[in-house]
């Protein structure tokens, strides 16, 4: 039985082996690539002139530089005339309601300037508060957060009630303030699931303070964020929360 065996498998052809396939380390196939290879000509980049610091760039859209661009905002319902006062700042007049633009804008670099009042008056949430909401929903919030404590979700330069921002950059009482906001909007697949959430970059005053941060839904002041599916560019506004602040020089360009 034992040489039977042996005898059938020496008459079984042998199976050809697989060749082994030589593979090329990156170091030679860098060497024999081109560098044209490499080079993208896909997409020209428009050419944008910046202007000087804080100034906006030529593609830029302002929304505030003056009084004759408060044609481009609002009373926060839609209807009524706007009440803050606009001369070379538009300044909040209490009891009067928020403002928000007249065009709609989704993923977007926006630049604010803002001052909170030089005459310091309350504390906490009490002093100097307001905000500027993406799409009327996404709140960083304005403060004086100089010398006076609060929650860190609620400070200067928060993503209010979300995200604590990295540093406070903040400046006195009535030195205006810069926020340089890189906003990218959620999405919502066809049945209103999210797809993808918002996200933000902040520059307070020239320093990052919130870095491509994700939002778990529009801003609330109780309870858990919760997203709900909304139009892909909605208004910005501004808050009204009882403080005399102030805003300038409102640019915002346009992203894909």
């Amino acid at each position: 039985m034992g040489a039977m065996t042996t005898q059938i498998m020496a008459q079984q052809p042998q199976q050809p082996q697989p060749q082994q396939q030589s593979v090329q380390p990156p170091q030679q196939q860098r060497q024999q690539m081109k560098p044209e290879e490499t080079e993208d000509w896909s997409r020209r980049p428009a050419i944008v002139t910046p202007g000087k610091y804080g100034a906006p760039p030529s593609d830029a859209i302002i929304l505030y530089g003056g009084p004759q661009d408060i044609v481009n905002w609002v009373h926060e319902n839609g209807s009524a005339p706007v009440k803050w006062t606009a001369d070379s700042a538009l300044t909040v007049v209490p009891r009067t309601g928020g403002i928000k633009t007249t065009r709609s804008f989704g993923n977007c670099q926006l630049h604010v300037e803002w001052r909170t009042p030089s005459v310091v008056s309350g504390t906490s949430q009490g002093r100097g508060n307001s905000g500027i909401f993406l799409m009327g929903l996404y709140e960083l919030q304005v403060l004086d957060s100089y010398n006076n404590e609060t929650y860190y979700n609620g400070q200067a330069g928060s993503i209010y009630k979300q995200h604590i921002p990295l540093v406070n950059a903040s400046l006195g009482p009535g030195v205006w303030q810069t926020y340089d906001i890189v906003f990218t909007a959620p999405k919502f697949q066809t049945n209103g699931e999210l797809l993808k959430p918002a996200y933000f970059t902040v520059f307070h005053n020239g320093v990052l303070i919130l870095n491509n941060v994700s939002l778990r839904g529009p801003t609330e002041y109780i309870g858990i964020p919760v997203y709900k599916a909304h139009e892909s560019k909605l208004p910005i506004s501004l808050q009204e929360h009882g403080n005399p602040v102030s805003f300038r020089n409102i640019w915002v360009r346009e992203l894909e």
